[in-house]
């Protein structure tokens, strides 16, 4: 007869497998010797027929568990696969989900190298801060400069400004001033990608926990 659980109780499970699995090997001896002459084993101090039964039972044992959390592993996979939950931007299998959370967070198999989407926020935000700041030293060795040209036309004097032609150097700082060049608009598209991923990964936690906690398994 097939046995109803809820995958959140199969995860707890898995858990506690797990240890009792490591457990039971740590604590089990599978070989012991002793002399010929001498009834009881040299470490276990026991007989040898207790000491056979020991090592026959815990080998059993281990076996036993390993199998039921290969069973429960399968369902959880086989419901995971099926089960699907929605988010604002789109639905995903719990599988899907589950790999893409971990993706989004650096987690798993690639630690790290596939959050693709934090790079390329990293990226886009080095270009912009260099970008503005070259902008800012380049435009600001401009204005030095219109200043040095403003003293050599007007001289000293300041008081025949009116009467000397400045609109030459307003034309050089109007042709040479940088400009950024931003065909994405890249902080809002920044902006976009922090907001996308924090709210992606907060849904995915929460429909991974409310699927979980309402999807039944059979093992």
């Amino acid at each position: 007869m097939a046995e109803k659980m809820l995958v959140t109780q199969a995860l707890d499970e898995k858990d506690l497998l797990m240890k009792k699995i490591y457990d039971k090997i740590e604590k089990a001896h599978f070989v012991d010797f002793k002399k010929k002459n001498e009834e009881l084993v040299a470490v276990e101090r026991v007989s040898e027929e207790e000491f056979n039964k020991r090592a026959q039972a815990a080998y059993q044992q281990i076996n036993d568990l390993i199998d039921r959390f290969g069973k429960i592993d399968a369902a959880i996979v086989e419901s995971n696969a099926k089960t699907m939950i929605n988010t604002s931007y789109g639905q995903f299998s719990v599988a899907s989900a589950i790999s893409l959370k971990n993706r989004l967070r650096g987690k798993g198999v690639y630690a790290g190298k596939t959050d693709f989407e934090t790079r390329l926020y990293e990226k886009m935000q080095d270009d912009y801060l260099k970008r503005v700041v070259s902008v800012d030293e380049k435009n600001s060795n401009l204005d030095d400069t219109a200043e040095n040209m403003r003293l050599s036309i007007l001289g000293k004097d300041t008081k025949k400004a009116d009467d000397r032609p400045l609109d030459v150097v307003d034309k050089y700082v109007s042709e040479n001033t940088s400009v950024l060049v931003d065909p994405l608009e890249i902080k809002v598209k920044m902006d976009y990608l922090a907001n996308k991923k924090a709210t992606l990964i907060r849904e995915l936690e929460t429909q991974i926990k409310v699927a979980n906690a309402t999807t039944f398994i059979e093992i």
